[in-house]
């Protein structure tokens, strides 16, 4: 086993490791897979569809685990990834330097703040991931103005609507 100089580098060891773990299971859950729909194949009255899908998810869930644990080496590195573009940035940058994008206020937490490992919601394979943000309200629609006049002709065969002369006002 490696000497390590610093307990960082024995951190990002110890998330790659899991990732491998994490990647063999994924191959486990593809070869059940494989089998499962064989034997389905085989026997057409035996329905393994539950278990096929519980697998999928399995290996999506670990797919997101995986990404969490990159997000974390990428942290110990003292680096965050770009989600518009993919670069790669330090931590102090509230700015990615390739394409501009702003970042959150959440890529801000230090290196050395870990979250639990289930600390976030198992999402469905057609889940977007993305950090939950609340929108804000929208703004309240303009009142309808009164039409204008601002010197230009109006050429009353062309125009859409006929405006009474009663409804323009002089600027």
């Amino acid at each position: 086993m490696p000497i390590f100089q610093d307990a960082k580098g024995k951190n990002i060891a110890n998330f790659q490791k899991m990732i491998d773990e994490k990647k063999n299971t994924i191959r486990k859950y593809y070869d059940e897979i494989g089998h499962l729909y064989y034997g389905q194949y085989k026997d057409v009255n035996v329905d393994v569809t539950k278990d096929i899908n519980a697998r999928c998810e399995s290996i999506s869930n670990l797919y997101i685990e995986i990404e969490d644990l990159n997000v974390k080496i990428l942290r110990e590195r003292g680096l965050k990834k770009c989600a518009v573009c993919g670069t790669e940035n330090n931590l102090s940058n509230a700015f990615c330097f390739k394409c501009g994008a702003r970042f959150d206020d959440n890529d801000a937490v230090p290196a050395d703040v870990v979250a639990p490992p289930n600390a976030s919601a198992t999402p469905s394979r057609f889940a977007e991931k993305k950090p939950a943000t609340i929108a804000a309200p929208a703004p309240a629609p303009a009142p309808a103005a009164e039409p204008v006049v601002t010197g230009e002709i109006i050429d009353a065969k062309t125009a859409d609507e006929t405006i009474a002369a009663e409804d323009i006002k002089e600027v």
